[in-house]
């Protein structure tokens, strides 16, 4: 049983999964993961670091990890007020029946956060499950973390990002009706709006958009910000431009993959000159897109 929120499933976490698959089935026993929801902090009355990834996506990515099963426990008021006695009797003991138990070094669990890895070891020898710490995963960069991932997004540096999760950062949302300023630029673009997940820093990326029930991996061209040339809006906008596509996304569901950051968010003299601009951010998200980024 490894325990987390593991937002972002990353390529720290995913290394712990595959080495907890690895232990599992040596041991005869599935690798399983316990996850929360919502995250601690809301309960807590502090404020939740920007989501990576949905419960679902996480869920998806875990399992592609090699996780059997991904377990969500809701975490509430009642559930924080647990001691960590009943923490680990109640719910990893006799709920779960975990045999090995797997955290970070730093892991805090029941009430106040009052237990510590060495009072979970004392229960697991008492009830009967072993304890592991989670080996520290990292490059010359430092460690992989959620953290670093949105220190990168914040920067609008997508690659940096992609590199600590093995894969381009993606965001979802429906496609909701716009001004229509993009078609008559020549560039119809799709608007996605109630986006959960964290939007990189303002300004144009080359990236690729899966369409719900659809096709997937078309290439796009992505601008974020709020539209300086066409009078600024009163909040910052998710507008894609999918190269060679002409049907109708308008209720959409989308799935949009940050590749490369193209440039900054600047305003243009007139709009003769933003559309050319357009054109040129086009071709060179293509470009990058056909060459991997």
């Amino acid at each position: 049983m490894v325990i987390g929120n593991f937002d972002g499933v990353h390529r720290g976490h995913q290394a712990l999964l595959a080495e907890a698959r690895e232990g599992a089935t040596a041991a005869g026993l599935e690798p399983c993961v316990l996850t929360f929801q919502p995250h601690p902090a809301v309960v807590l009355g502090r404020t939740p670091p920007p989501l990576l990834t949905t419960l679902e996506r996480r869920a998806e990515l875990l399992g592609r990890a090699g996780a059997a099963a991904v377990l969500v426990r809701r975490f509430d008021e009642a559930f924080a007020r647990w001691s960590p006695e009943h923490f680990a009797r109640e719910l990893l003991a006799e709920a779960l029946r975990a045999a090995v138990v797997v955290v970070g070094a730093n892991f805090r669990f029941g009430n106040q956060r009052a237990g510590d890895l060495a009072l979970l070891r004392d229960f697991g020898d008492r009830l009967g499950f072993a304890v592991r710490t989670a080996t520290l995963r990292g490059d010359a960069e430092g460690p992989f973390s959620s953290t670093r991932v949105r220190a990168a997004l914040a920067a609008g540096d997508v690659e940096a990002a992609a590199l600590v999760l093995g894969r381009p950062h993606s965001i979802t949302g429906r496609v909701v009706r716009g001004d229509q300023r993009g078609r008559k630029l020549g560039f119809p673009t799709a608007n996605v709006g109630d986006v959960p997940e964290l939007v990189p820093a303002h300004g144009v990326y080359a990236v690729h958009v899966d369409v719900e029930s659809g096709p997937v991996r078309l290439p796009g061209v992505m601008n974020v910000g709020v539209r300086p040339t066409l009078g600024g809006a009163l909040a910052p906008t998710r507008e894609v431009h999918v190269l060679d596509w002409s049907g109708d996304l308008y209720g959409a569901h989308l799935r949009v993959h940050f590749v490369s950051r193209i440039r900054e968010e600047r305003r243009f003299d007139g709009l003769a000159a933003l559309r050319a601009q357009i054109r040129l951010d086009a071709a060179e998200a293509r470009a990058r897109l056909s060459r991997g980024g």
